[in-house]
């Protein structure tokens, strides 16, 4: 999809029109699909900027409108920030999901722990059981969250234990490297440590999906349900370091259990079988340096 297709630009102006109670019309664009799994940019007038991205998935719009659901969850139950909403539209043959643009920052010290206490404010909203109102998705994977009491439970059963089986019937996965994951999620209560009392996650809390502005951290692109703390913990530095100061910004809120270091890896398992499924066999080191440590 290219941003230049007229019907696409035509959709976003109305829309952004329609929001702003007057004509708007794109001047200039900032393409950011290098960053996403969607094509998706930064689209200005000259004074308003807007962020569109688009998708011509089957079910795209039911996957943003989870996506502008789940903002506003966390925006209500955790006081946290989230991008004002246009919308979501159709658009050629594809569907738009629209926000108002962010102003970012820099990041310093203090914008480290800015990320770091929004997340722990998003940890302290609690249930009593794992999951979530309704199933949602993990980039472009489908995520179940029907609720569970038990996290270990939770985890193989909803997580583990599907990405496994779609990294296999891809054929990324090798049939060794798939022995190894199973003897892991066999061990799973024994390596998952004390059971948590179930805490709001972002539920892809990698630190691209935070924006840092003059006003704090900007929460995007969730998949929200309750569970680990600790899984957020273990994707904020999934594709690079994060400084000192996030945690520090994070334990000012809320304690890190001490066993958190050695849990970091399983928790990532997940992730790692998501990427090989979605992007190939590439990823599959990562997986089986994890393995090693819980198999």
């Amino acid at each position: 999809m290219k941003w230049n297709d007229t019907q696409v630009r035509a959709a976003l102006e109305a829309a952004v029109a329609n929001f702003r109670g007057r004509a708007w019309h794109i001047r200039s664009i900032t393409d950011l699909s290098e960053f996403a799994c969607h094509p998706c940019g930064i689209f200005s007038d000259g004074e308003v900027g807007i962020f569109a991205k688009f998708s011509e998935a089957f079910d795209a719009a039911k996957q943003f409108e989870i996506e502008l659901d789940d903002l506003q969850y966390l925006a209500s139950r955790a006081g946290v920030m989230v991008p004002n909403p246009v919308g979501v539209v159709p658009a050629a043959n594809g569907v738009l999901f629209i926000s108002e643009a962010q102003a970012a920052v820099e990041r310093g010290p203090r914008q480290w722990r800015q990320m770091g206490a929004a997340l722990a404010r998003i940890h302290r909203i609690n249930s009593d059981r794992c999951g979530f109102l309704h199933d949602n998705y993990f980039g472009p994977l489908v995520q179940e969250n029907t609720p569970i009491r038990e996290w270990s439970i939770f985890y193989e059963r909803h997580r583990l234990s599907p990405r496994l089986k779609a990294a296999v019937d891809s054929g990324n996965l090798p049939p060794a490297v798939a022995s190894q994951m199973e003897k892991v999620i066999a061990r799973l209560p024994q390596l998952c440590g004390p059971d948590p009392t179930p805490s709001l996650l972002h539920g892809d809390a990698q630190q691209n999906n935070f924006i840092s502005t003059e006003k704090g951290a900007v929460i995007i692109d969730p998949a929200v349900y309750y569970g680990h703390p600790e899984m957020d913990l273990a994707f904020i530095d999934y594709f690079q370091p994060v400084p000192a100061d996030f945690f520090l910004g994070y334990r000012e809120e809320l304690p890190i259990d001490p066993g958190f270091r050695d849990r970091r890896d399983l928790w990532r398992i997940a992730g790692y079988l998501a990427a090989i499924e979605v992007e190939g066999p590439a990823h599959i080191p990562r997986l089986t340096d994890a393995l090693r440590r819980y198999a």
